[in-house]
Formats: structure tokens, C-alpha cells, sequence
């Protein structure tokens, strides 16, 4: 008991605790980098095996840049397996694609897809951009190797097939099968799938349209086919137009006989509106002329009523007698006589015939 209270006493040295510290940190240390040495072991061992030339401290420090060590480490080993050229494709440059948010291990698919295909000439910084710009680029390789074929119109939804009239007014409907192979150099800011249909589409109508007959197209299809082609429709769009082949044409009506009808009926109705309007107006002028003769009647009348008073002033003032008026009611009933003859001879002669 008095040894431990002996030794209670005695006090420790700065230089004492100055190396239980430093003890203390160097095992915190040691086990840090256990843990660390643990975790990254398999990864380091597969890339020295394979000789993909990625170090522990090159995992350390994608364990500080919060980059998944696995998914560089793995992409690493497939382009050295495949044999690409990996002086471009270093492990700094796969994990700044892997920053920017890139989908590392489909560029590095693509790649070897593309150097195995040996008619692709793609490098690294363009399939990059490419997977940067939200493109699949596996697919697009894929699409460059073995082109895919695109129903024109599109089968999904809208119009099953493409209306196009004859310069003979038949109408034809037609459905192609175009043949495209990706554009890797076009592919970013390149026109989509969409921009192809419309074009070869509109292409088509065209084509159609420029034809004398029906018949031209029916006996000829791979006329419209040309025709397109000569176009360079794929100018600006992702993908290289391979074929344009006429998968089925149907006859449809006769437009233009259908135009020409609805042409005449058309003309008709403005053929009768005009004729209604010279009618009215014929009957407008009829009416003006009936009341035109009604206010000259009038006025007959008015001067009739003239007359009368006209006789009794000339009476008065000595220019016009007795006699003088009798005299005129002789002559006016003997010119009524005579024209009372005159219209039942009229009436006789028409009775005789």
C-alpha cells in the first residue's frame, strides 16, 4: 500500500506525455490506415494483377473525392483488357468524367464496342462529350455498327400511313422503312429520330405529288425512294440515312375528281347567287317603274282637274265661248266614238285568227 501511494506521488514529465501522445496518435494512425489498406486491398490487387496502374494512394485520394473507387477501378481494368490506348484514358481523366456526372463504365463500353467493330473511328474526349450531351453512347455505337430501321410515319400513335396525291388527282398512301446508321461526329446538336420521319415523310408526299400518274408510282416504287435519297436529308441530324425502301402503297380516291365536283357545286351556288341578285334587282327597278307611272298618272289627273277651271277663266274674260265648248265636247266625244271602233275592230280581228 505505501508503494502505490509512493508511486501516486511522483509526478509525470512533460516529455513523458508528450510520447503517450504521440503514441496514442501513431496507433490511431496505424488503424486508419489498416482500415483504409483493408477496404482498398482487393481493388489494389486487381489493379496490380491486371496492370491497370492504379495505386493505393490514387484510392486514398478517390476516397477524399468522394469517387467511387470500385467503378473507376473496374472501367480501368476493362480498357486495359481490351487493349485500348489507356495514355489518354488515365485514371485522372476517368475520374473527372466521373465528377462532371458522366456514366463511366458505358463510355468505357462504348469505346471497346467501337475498337472491336474496327469501322468506328471514336476517341475517348468525343465519347465523353457525347455522355456528357445525354446521349446513350453505347447505343449510338451500336446503331453506328448495325443500323436500325425506322418506320415512317411512326406506327406509335397518329397516321398508320403517308397521304400523297398524283398530278392525275389519285390518291396514294404510302408507308417506308428508313435505314439509318448513327453519326458519332453529328450525334451532338444533331436532329433526332423525329426530324428524320418528318423529312423523309415530307420527302415522300413530295415525290408523289411530282408524279404525272398514279400508275408511275405503283409500277415504279423505288422511284420515290431515289428521289429522297437525292435530297441528303440526314444534313444535320445524328444519324446517316443508309435506305429508304416503299414498304406498302395503297390507292386511295380520286381527290382531284372530288376537288373538281366540289369546284363546280361551288361555282353553281355562286352562279345562282348572281343570278338572285340581277333577279331582285330586275324586280327593285320593275317596282321603281310602277310607282315612276303611277306619279305620272297623278299628275295626269292633277292636270285633268285643271282643265275645268282653265275653260271657266277663259269663259270670263271672253277668250273662250259657248260655243267654242260645246264645239270641243263635239270633238272629244267623236274621237272617243272612233276609238271605241277602232278597239272592237282590234277585238274582231283577233277573234277571226
Amino acid at each position: 500500500m505505501s508503494d502505490f501511494s509512493l508511486f501516486a506521488q511522483q509526478s509525470v514529465s512533460p516529455a513523458g506525455i508528450v510520447m503517450i501522445l504521440g503514441i496514442i496518435i501513431g496507433l490511431v494512425i496505424l488503424f486508419a490506415l489498416f482500415v483504409v489498406f483493408f477496404q482498398f486491398f482487393p481493388l489494389w490487387i486487381q489493379s496490380v494483377t491486371t496492370g491497370a496502374g492504379i495505386t493505393m494512394f490514387d484510392l486514398l485520394g478517390m476516397k477524399f473525392r468522394r469517387v467511387n473507387a470500385s467503378v473507376i477501378v473496374r472501367s480501368k481494368i476493362m480498357a486495359v483488357k481490351a487493349g485500348l490506348d489507356i495514355s489518354i484514358m488515365t485514371t485522372k481523366s476517368l475520374e473527372a468524367h466521373y465528377l462532371a456526372g458522366g456514366n463511366v463504365p458505358l463510355v468505357v463500353r462504348a469505346m471497346i464496342a467501337a475498337s472491336k467493330a474496327k469501322i468506328i473511328d471514336l476517341d475517348y474526349q468525343l465519347a465523353t462529350a457525347i455522355d456528357l450531351a445525354g446521349r446513350n453512347v453505347l447505343e449510338s455505337v451500336q446503331t453506328s455498327v448495325n443500323p436500325k430501321v425506322i418506320d415512317c410515319p411512326s406506327q406509335v400513335g397518329g397516321e398508320k400511313m403517308l397521304d400523297g396525291v398524283a398530278k392525275n388527282g389519285i390518291l396514294l398512301r404510302v408507308k417506308a422503312r428508313v435505314t439509318v446508321r448513327a453519326n458519332l461526329r453529328q450525334l451532338i446538336g444533331g436532329a433526332t429520330e423525329e426530324t428524320i420521319i418528318a423529312r423523309v415523310g415530307e420527302g415522300i408526299v413530295s415525290a408523289v405529288g411530282s408524279s404525272e400518274t398514279h400508275g408511275e408510282v405503283l409500277e415504279n416504287p423505288d422511284k420515290i425512294s431515289k428521289t429522297v435519297l437525292e435530297r441528303r436529308l440526314d444534313s444535320q441530324t445524328a444519324f446517316e440515312i443508309v435506305s429508304i425502301d416503299i414498304a406498302d402503297i395503297d390507292v386511295g380516291d380520286n381527290i382531284g375528281a372530288r376537288l373538281q365536283a366540289d369546284q363546280a357545286e361551288a361555282d353553281t351556288k355562286v352562279a345562282r347567287a348572281k343570278a338572285e341578285q340581277r333577279r331582285a334587282m330586275a324586280a327593285a327597278a320593275e317596282q321603281e317603274n310602277l310607282a315612276q307611272i303611277e306619279k305620272n298618272r297623278a299628275r295626269v289627273v292633277e292636270a285633268e282637274a285643271e282643265v275645268p277651271r282653265a275653260l271657266s277663266e277663259a269663259i270670263e274674260s271672253g277668250q273662250f265661248t259657248i260655243k267654242d265648248y260645246y264645239q270641243l265636247k263635239n270633238i272629244q266625244s267623236d274621237t272617243d266614238m272612233r276609238a271605241s271602233i277602232a278597239r272592237s275592230g282590234i277585238v274582231q280581228t283577233g277573234q277571226k285568227a
